[in-house]
């Protein structure tokens, strides 16, 4: 709900000042306890009541197809880390700082919404949040190559500083301009981060891992920060060792003693599949097999990312297969399934590409055992962020 900003004597006419109901706050500080510290607990707390509120105006006010990016339930692995929240509003990309700083002299944004390319956004809104009165107040907006090429940049906390004076201060010129000017360029252009080994991720994982490490983001170099958290697989590894938590993502584990509660919650499952295979006398045996298999929306519709795992005499071959769940419905032309390397690196016979509309498509790999795969599909799924699945 937006609220009369004349019974605010701090709002100007153009603010944007919205309710969080009593509710929303009461679920957020729920969400909020999933974190490994009182620093990052109540930046969860603010964050989530900031989203609640802008999502619900961007929504009913702007676009329905506004979202969370990459997904709701990698939120958890961004705010352990780093304050800010991403939201897509088709090929748009707003950038949300929630703060509760009463000094408006300046927007104040991470590096790593600025600096990663796969983070950064075309618009920057500055958020006022006040969780005791019950209201977040969005008081100005920038765009990406302002705030990179205007702001300045303060190295003791790896933010970019723009002063209020190069902000608008009215978020409804936004609207005019993305309808007016769609193609106005917005964004600066900034370097690709290097890519990290698996070793050095793991290395880097294991000692900033560790939950007494309050802002793990000031303790390495911002290359090695930025090629570790820009890695979905990775990012999450880091929230979940913080956490303390056990493996999440071991597929040997998952069809030994069922789904981890973190990958249930992303849309993994399993059912039992009868197989029939010839037997020493000609005769069929039955037996069960356990897939594992992930529904996802692409382009409309709803697909199965199935992994079936087919034990051969020396090594188990992991068939990675993708078929469009309506009966008789075909994936088209142009779709690709892809598998990776921890890295993200490719590999012999790691890709099947539809040409035409085809049932199904798949890719095979044998595994040694401690090997991890990416998977990836393109067209992209919605809320897609990368897993490491380790077997």
């Amino acid at each position: 709900m937006t609220l009369d900003t004349t019974i605010f004597t701090f709002a100007s006419s153009t603010d944007l000042v919205l309710e969080i109901p009593i509710i929303t706050q009461n679920q957020a500080y729920l969400d909020s306890q999933a974190f490994s510290n009182a620093n990052s607990r109540y930046q969860a707390y603010i964050n989530q009541l900031c989203l609640s509120a802008i999502l619900l105006w961007l929504q009913e006010d702007w676009t329905p197809q506004t979202k969370v990016w990459p997904t709701t339930t990698a939120l958890p692995s961004f705010w352990e880390l780093v304050n800010g929240i991403a939201l897509s509003l088709e090929a748009t990309r707003l950038i949300l700082i929630p703060s509760e700083a009463i000094d408006w002299s300046e927007l104040r944004v991470p590096q790593e919404w600025v600096d990663i390319p796969s983070w950064a956004g075309d618009y920057y809104l500055a958020v006022q949040v006040e969780p005791d009165e019950g209201y977040v107040r969005v008081w100005g907006y920038c765009n990406h190559e302002k705030l990179k090429t205007q702001g300045s940049y303060d190295a003791s906390d790896r933010t970019y500083c723009l002063d209020a004076a190069d902000i608008i201060n009215d978020i409804s010129v936004l609207a005019v301009a993305r309808q007016l000017c769609p193609e106005e360029p917005t964004r600066s252009v900034i370097e690709e981060i290097p890519s990290l080994s698996p070793q050095q991720a793991q290395n880097l994982i294991a000692r900033l891992g560790n939950p007494e490490i309050l802002t793990p983001r000031q303790e390495i170099p911002f290359q090695l920060w930025g090629g570790l958290i820009q890695h979905g697989g990775w990012r999450k590894n880091l929230y979940q060792q913080r956490l303390r938590l056990p493996e999440q993502w071991s597929v040997i584990q998952w069809l030994q003693s069922g789904i981890s509660q973190v990958a249930e919650a992303v849309g993994w499952g399993s059912f039992d599949l009868q197989l029939s295979a010839a037997g020493a006398r000609g005769e069929e045996d039955t037996q069960l097999s356990t897939i594992l298999s992930r529904r996802l929306a692409i382009a409309g519709q709803i697909y199965e990312l199935n992994i079936i795992p087919q034990v051969e005499q020396d090594a188990t071959i992991w068939r990675f297969e993708l078929r469009n769940t309506a009966v008789g419905a075909a994936i088209p032309g142009g779709f690709k399934l892809r598998l990776l390397t921890e890295d993200l690196q490719p590999f012999p016979d790691n890709e099947d590409v539809a040409t035409t509309a085809v049932e199904q498509l798949y890719v095979e790999v044998a595994l040694e055992v401690g090997e991890s795969i990416v998977w990836e599909i393109q067209p992209f799924p919605d809320n897609y962020d990368r897993e490491i699945l380790k077997f």
